[in-house]
């Protein structure tokens, strides 16, 4: 990496320890895309399309790919200290860069949620009770595992990860050859190819994650080859997991008996009661806090980064001594999940105010990829995914349409109140950046490659 670009010396991104390699980034990215999705979702998805889930799946990857694309050409070219800020700042403006740090924040306020959902499996499976008090320890257990460093998340994470396609494996394994026979003489498109594309879009919820780990930029030791190479495969096999596990979901009992119900119906048929309990643990339980575990390794970046230039204070960004984390950012995510949880506060609620707002201004990373050559020519003539303009301005099309599909999708799924919400967040976010810009110092926070 040439220091062009970097003008702020000592930043605290700057001074994030570049441990995590390749296999480190995937299962941080399969982590977080094999989340509680998985487990609700089939169910709806075969409601809508019966056993047409597969190739709804196939759409829903094609839909993540495309708006995936401009974190695998951008971070082919360039390290971006702060993930997702980094890339609005350098590609789309400071000023937008300021409203995105505002609802960046809002859609993180929800790792409470995997902590509680964990605790409700645990809690009905084993028979206990208490479920506060175990998505407690389970917070607290993953906060303190990311306070102890970014290698520490990630040794624990290709754990629960390896242990996770495992049991999903399995689930697959064992279920294909009780899938009955016959499974495309009926029950497939039940809603036609309109009921088909909403299942894909759907189904985007399950298949999508993977170009989180951009965030990771900053700690990655070969970020521009490694995560391109991470947001890429772990989508394609995700992609191609769930698509057997769609099968044998939609072809083991009738349709109409799946239809609506998650993966633990079939997999109560397709298992005995010791892998059942193998599956529900390392499948569906590990699916959470694989996800819980991954976002409080990613989510701090870019805030640290906002907090560098000036949209936060400084002081938010402080790093340990020992293990170079953002404790005090760790630790008001930390103290929200508590108040969360304890309370009874809605955590859904709190990450739908700016669901539609985020993503959209997320948008913007797809629709000014193409400023990319100009910002960064460097790292852009050394890019292994470098292409022509007029293929650039063709994918900058296409992503750009993917995400605002997306963004579509989100908005269709709130209510009216919500959407209100999200409104006068997004109000708020930009209002706040201009009224803040005068005290801010932002500068490049991106190395391009040699």
């Amino acid at each position: 990496m040439s220091n062009e670009g970097v003008k702020k010396q000592g930043t605290s991104t700057q001074q994030l320890k570049q441990v995590l390699g390749f296999k480190d980034l995937m299962s941080t990215a399969v982590g977080q895309i094999i989340g509680a999705g998985i487990m609700t979702l089939m169910g709806a998805a075969i409601a809508i399309t019966g056993r047409g889930v597969p190739f709804a799946f196939l759409i829903s990857a094609i839909l993540v790919i495309g708006y995936s694309i401009p974190y695998v050409i951008i971070c082919s070219a360039v390290r971006v200290r702060g993930g997702n800020y980094t890339m609005v700042a350098m590609l789309a403006g400071k000023k937008l860069a300021g409203a995105y740090t505002i609802l960046y924040i809002f859609s993180n306020v929800s790792i409470a949620m995997y902590a509680l959902s964990f605790a409700d499996y645990f809690a009905t499976l084993f028979g206990l009770q208490h479920v506060k008090i175990i998505a407690l320890i389970c917070l607290t257990f993953f906060y303190v595992l990311n306070i102890m460093g970014i290698d520490k998340m990630a040794k624990f994470q290709n754990l629960i990860v390896l242990m996770m396609c495992v049991a999903l494996g399995l689930f697959a394994a064992m279920g294909i050859s009780k899938i009955q026979p016959g499974y495309f003489d009926g029950q497939v498109l039940r809603n036609g190819v309109a009921g088909l594309l909403q299942a894909g879009g759907l189904l985007t919820f399950a298949t999508g994650g993977g170009s989180v780990v951009a965030n990771l930029s900053a700690e990655s030791k070969n970020p521009t080859r490694d995560i391109p190479l991470a947001i890429i495969a772990s989508t394609l096999l995700v992609a191609v997991l769930y698509g057997v596990i769609s099968f044998v979901a939609a072809g083991v009992l009738p349709v109409d008996e799946v239809a609506g119900e998650n993966l633990a119906k079939v997999a109560a048929v397709v298992l005995s009661k010791p892998l059942y309990i193998f599956f529900m643990v390392c499948g569906a339980m590990f699916a959470l806090i694989s996800t819980l575990n991954a976002q409080l390794g990613w989510c701090s970046k870019p805030i640290m980064q906002a907090c560098d230039d000036g949209w936060l204070p400084k002081k938010l960004a402080y790093l340990h001594p020992k293990y170079k984390t953002p404790v005090i950012i760790l630790s008001i995510f930390f103290g929200i999940g508590v108040i969360c949880i304890t309370s009874g506060l809605s955590v859904r609620i709190l990450g739908n105010l700016c669901l539609v707002s985020g993503q959209l201004a997320a948008s913007a990373i797809c629709f000014f990829m193409y400023r990319l050559p100009e910002v960064a020519p460097k790292g852009w003539a050394n890019s292994k995914f470098k292409v022509s303009k007029p293929v650039l301005i063709i994918l900058v099309i296409f992503a750009t349409a993917a995400s605002l599909f997306n963004v579509f999708l989100n908005a269709s799924q709130l209510s009216k109140n919500l959407l209100i919400g999200n409104v006068f967040v997004f109000i708020g976010a930009i209002l706040y950046s201009n009224i803040r810009y005068k005290h801010t110092t932002v500068e490049p926070s991106f190395e391009e490659i040699e």
